[in-house]
């Protein structure tokens, strides 16, 4: 914990506590002692008191009593709490619970207060809370905030400078109305965290369980179909169509998922059990293109293939072929294209003679087909013809309950595939499920087999994430401009880069710097999101 003097105003205090993201700090007398902690709480109230001129030493309520544990006959636990069976009683309970006095001074600590911090009865009972926030047992007290309000309240703890915990401090009121006794019940964070997203995923679980089918399928790119609120009509929508033979047409961002869900249609149609092919009509040019999707006859030109090759069209009979990027073909393809849509016909590079098809035909882009029209670049009739049911994917960053199960699924084919066991740390999935995913679900599995294959522990957690995804700038002050917060901001953002390089850990860093490890993490999102 850093330290100041206590003769130092609170003005020239402030700057301090953003420089080392800290909400507390230790007081010391002119003889070095430590007499006290003031924290951020302090000075917000002297500023709107308007007395942000005054000096540490008068505004800091966490003052250094002192008091040595109290002997058996001096007890403070007149209520019995440590006396049967109410002492069984407390020990019973899954949360944690630490009780005081009126005047702050503990009176005793469950089992599971134990187990939750690894601090000991030993340790707390008998002194005022302000010598534990003083001792670094605590970062803040919750305790003396019920005092001092008299009122519940909660916050967070950082127990030993690394564990989090939530708080929550009610007061016993005795019959004149003072305060007799608090007591806080403890949760640990990490527990809170894993809970939430196991409690995500058994949602997403049961509502695909409850509304679709998954479809088995073998291909990375089509296992395991993740439906969230905000995908279900189209899905819905998208299976109620698959036994027609209308025309599909598919839009959405790059990445969003757009062959998963042709497959999807394909899987749930009449044609199951036909082939399903698909082409990207902007990976060829416009010639080798043509000869992809409509085949081409024996000599139709140079280095053709002397009995000449079967198209899309040919090799997708009676199945689904799968158009990407349909936007992208050519005016003169889109012609050859409209044949095929309105008399199932087709005519290959070099032949004389039309071949008939039988396929489903399903697009898709990424474009607005609309403007497309109005610019001449695509033909309007075949517009019309290929759009009879248009379905829209919406983004990653719109589909947010997706995340951590794409998350977790992924990362547990990319174990299989590599012959590894890595898992995701609540911290970083937290980060990640707040990322806006640029490139969408592409994005995510390229991470994912990234982080996969390249982390050095098992366990993969948010300084694992590479600096493309949450920057940290690494500006230094001298080349800053601005007032001297901005500069302190940036002098904090080298700080920590620097930190987490050297360290590799949010919590080891956090160590190094002297600060609490969410303090480092909060910092880190507020960068990240100032930089979208």
């Amino acid at each position: 914990m850093q330290r100041i003097d206590e003769c130092l105003s609170l003005e020239a205090a402030l700057p301090l506590f953003d420089l080392h993201g800290t909400d507390a700090v230790e007081v010391f007398d002119i003889q070095g002692q430590v007499i006290g902690v003031l924290t951020r709480t302090d000075i917000e109230e002297a500023q709107c008191n308007k007395a942000s001129g005054r000096l540490v030493g008068e505004c800091m309520r966490y003052r250094v009593t002192g008091i040595t544990p109290p002997s058996e006959a001096q007890s403070v636990d007149a209520f019995g709490f440590d006396q049967e069976p109410l002492s069984s009683l407390l020990d019973a309970l899954h949360d944690g619970v630490y009780i005081t006095d009126a005047s702050g001074i503990t009176v005793t600590i469950n089992k599971a207060y134990e187990r939750i911090t690894g601090i000991s009865r030993a340790e707390v009972v008998g002194f005022h809370m302000a010598d534990l926030v003083k001792a670094g047992f605590i970062s803040k007290s919750a305790s003396l905030e019920v005092i001092r309000e008299r009122r519940p309240i909660t916050l967070v703890q950082t127990i030993h400078d690394s564990r989090k915990i939530v708080v929550t401090g009610t007061p016993m009121f005795k019959a004149d109305g003072s305060i007799a006794y608090v007591v806080t019940s403890v949760r640990d964070i990490t527990e809170l965290l894993l809970a939430k997203h196991a409690q995500e995923q058994l949602e997403q679980i049961q509502r695909m369980r409850e509304t679709f089918k998954v479809p088995e399928v073998t291909a990375l790119s089509a296992s395991g179909v993740i439906i969230s609120r905000q995908t279900e009509p189209c899905f819905e929508l998208a299976r109620r169509v698959a036994k027609t033979s209308a025309k599909i047409l598919i839009r959405g961002e790059t990445g969003t998922g757009k062959t998963l869900l042709a497959r999807y249609i394909h899987q749930h149609s009449d044609r199951a059990d036909g082939p399903f092919m698909e082409l990207n009509c902007t990976a060829f040019p416009e010639g080798l293109l043509e000869a992809e999707l409509f085949g081409y006859t024996a000599g139709a030109f140079t280095g053709a293939a002397p009995k000449g090759k079967q198209g899309l069209l040919d090799v997708a009979h009676g199945g689904t072929l799968f158009l990407d990027e349909i936007g992208d073909l050519s005016l003169a393809l889109q012609v050859k294209l409209l044949k095929v849509v309105e008399e199932n016909r087709y005519l290959p590079v070099g032949g004389t003679a039309f071949r008939q098809t039988d396929v489903r035909l399903i697009t898709a882009t990424h474009q607005d087909l609309h403007d497309r029209v109005k610019e001449g670049c695509f033909r309007e009739d075949l517009f019309y013809r290929i759009s009879v049911v248009p379905l829209w994917l919406s983004p990653l960053r719109q589909r947010r309950d997706e995340i951590i199960p794409l998350l977790s699924y992924y990362l547990s084919h990319f174990n299989k595939l590599h012959g590894l066991c890595r898992r995701w740390d609540p911290e970083a999935l937290e980060l990640l499920s707040s990322y806006p995913w640029p490139g969408n679900i592409r994005e995510l599995i390229n991470l994912t087999e990234r982080l996969t294959v390249t982390v050095l522990e098992d366990l993969i957690t948010a300084t694992s994430l590479p600096n493309e995804v949450f920057p940290c700038a690494t500006l230094c002050v001298k080349h800053v401009s601005g007032d001297l917060r901005q500069q302190v901001m940036h002098f904090e953002q080298q700080l920590i880069h620097q930190a987490l390089a050297s360290h590799g850990s949010t919590r080891a860093a956090a160590t190094a710097l002297g600060v609490d490890q969410s303090t480092l993490v909060k910092k880190q999102r507020r960068w990240r999101q100032a930089s979208i």
